[in-house]
């Protein structure tokens, strides 16, 4: 079996971040930049199915600037077999329709039996490139995935989808498919020392985005800004019985008393 997981490098959420320069990307002060989180699940997926079906080679890619090598060696070092790198020079981030179509120009005919995906990425929290990545390439998909089997067989996936209200959904797709999967469905592991050994020297392969065909963009990001305060903050001054007697006559003001 062969499996590829789709990660993504995103700021670290606890590193100052603020809207660069050009209005329409973030910058993140002190390059604080992690792998996404959902998509350490996938990675975990992918090596819990290898340990099940021997002889299954798992392979992680991601789209995204020079930086983005740090997220695959972090998945080498986890346990993946291979990485690759598909290179998008800049920093304003790919928009979920053209990540999806770098990767299936790529990944077409490549023969993955199965494809995973972290449910949805941190910083932006859209939930489209794996949906897009199956519709261009054909492939039944899953998303919210909170369970999954393969039987024996390796011919078909049975899942389970978290729907809203504590529901689940089951469903059984032939493969090749593509999951994206929920937080939750497993415990992604420490790196081992020997992985983490080998995958600062191994190599990995690095696509220029230029070089695969990808459809023009459909849309674009206009303007990043910080919505306006909802409401204003009103500090009281005096002493604590001046301080009461306005606090009363703002709560009569507003009908609350």
């Amino acid at each position: 079996m062969k499996i590829l997981v789709c990660i993504k490098q995103v700021p670290d959420a606890e590193a100052p971040i603020r809207i660069g320069a050009d209005g329409r990307s973030f910058a993140v002060t002190g390059g604080a930049w992690r792998m996404n989180r959902f998509d350490e699940f996938a990675v975990e997926e992918a090596l819990q199915i290898r340990e099940a079906f021997p002889g299954t080679v798992v392979e992680a890619l991601s789209v995204g600037p020079a930086r983005a090598a740090a997220v695959l060696r972090r998945a080498l070092s986890l346990g993946a077999d291979e990485a690759i790198h598909i290179l998008r020079e800049g920093e304003e981030e790919p928009l979920p329709g053209e990540v999806a179509a770098l990767i299936a120009a790529y990944v077409r005919d490549r023969g993955y039996d199965l494809i995973l995906a972290g449910v949805m990425a941190e910083d932006d929290m859209q939930a489209q490139t794996g949906p897009m990545l199956a519709e261009r390439l054909g492939l039944p998909c899953a998303t919210a995935v909170v369970a999954e089997t393969i039987p024996p067989n390796g011919m078909t996936i049975r899942v389970e989808r978290e729907l809203e209200g504590g529901l689940r959904e089951a469903l059984e797709m032939p493969l090749p498919a593509l999951l994206s999967l929920q937080s939750g469905i497993n415990r992604p592991r420490y790196p081992a020392l020997s992985h983490v050994l080998r995958a600062r020297t191994q190599p990995m392969m690095t696509v220029r985005a230029g070089d695969l065909p990808a459809p023009p963009r459909r849309e674009r990001v206009v303007l990043l800004f910080l919505p306006a305060p909802a409401a204003k903050t009103l500090f009281l001054t005096g002493t604590p019985a001046e301080k009461a007697e306005r606090l009363a006559e703002l709560f009569r003001e507003k009908a609350l008393l």
